[in-house]
């Protein structure tokens, strides 16, 4: 869950590295829709923010009726080393995602792409997994379990569908689409965590649904803008009229007359 609460910092650090990059977003402050774009990313990070450090009033559901609040163990915790190991991870991720819109502009195959960079995170994640457990075989052991389900969720589902999935929506919608929703997958884990675990509700997770919702609308709002042919400065081709196709008849008749005077001499 640290992950998806730093997931604010990944979107505003992707948003900076748009503007850093070379067409891959139009950003026109003088533009409405930009003005969207932009003011639509703040509120579904503050949307997420307010999830994050929020929490309000208790709201008691038919189904977290009576449980009680878990407590967080006294464990050993590096918070600054953590945070900043998880803002690193999160500045990568953003990179990540502009390096692949980048290369699906030369590389048009989302299928082949994918399978390269799931090819490339399994070995990465061999050899580091190898210096890691080094000595230790029951790192190794795979078992019918929970974590053997884990990990073929996230390999399949996580990786390959995601990467997929995403490498379409790159190339069609651009990255700003992408990332605008990575604060609703608080929202979905908030909703999926309170009906399956029976894990409490708080009002300021209510609250901060709705604010990114709100922002998630104010930024699809703007793309859709961006897809209009009249809403950036794409210049009007103008149809031909009857003067220019007086002028290419006239040219007709003087290129037949030319073959006439040739074919006579």
């Amino acid at each position: 869950m640290c992950i998806v609460t730093l997931l604010p910092l990944w979107l505003i650090m992707g948003f900076l590295l748009l503007l850093c990059t070379h067409r891959l977003e139009s950003v026109n402050l003088k533009k409405v829709h930009s003005q969207a774009k932009i003011l639509g990313t703040i509120v579904t990070v503050g949307g997420a923010m307010l999830m994050t450090l929020i929490k309000g009033a208790r709201v008691d559901l038919p189904w977290t009726e009576g449980v009680q609040a878990a407590t967080t163990s006294a464990a050993a915790q590096d918070p600054v080393k953590g945070a900043i190991m998880l803002a690193i991870g999160c500045i990568s991720w953003a990179g990540f995602v502009i390096l692949q819109t980048i290369t699906l502009k030369s590389y048009p195959a989302e299928l082949s792409l994918t399978a390269l960079i799931c090819m490339m995170g399994t070995i990465e994640g061999s050899v580091l997994a190898i210096g890691m457990e080094w000595g230790n075989p029951s790192a190794w052991a795979i078992g019918l379990d929970t974590k053997l389900l884990a990990a073929a969720y996230s390999g399949v589902i996580c990786s390959g569908m995601a990467y997929y999935i995403q490498g379409m929506v790159l190339k069609t919608k651009g990255p700003v689409f992408v990332t605008a929703f990575s604060p609703l997958s608080m929202v979905i884990v908030t909703i999926l965590g309170s009906i399956f675990l029976s894990e409490i509700l708080y009002m300021g997770r209510i609250l901060g649904t709705i604010v990114i919702v709100l922002g998630l609308y104010i930024v699809l709002w703007g793309k859709s803008k961006d897809q209009q042919p009249g809403s950036g400065d794409d210049k009007v081709t103008d149809l031909p009229t009857a003067n220019a196709a007086a002028t290419a008849s006239s040219v007709d008749d003087d290129e037949h007359f030319v073959s006439l005077e040739v074919s006579r001499a």
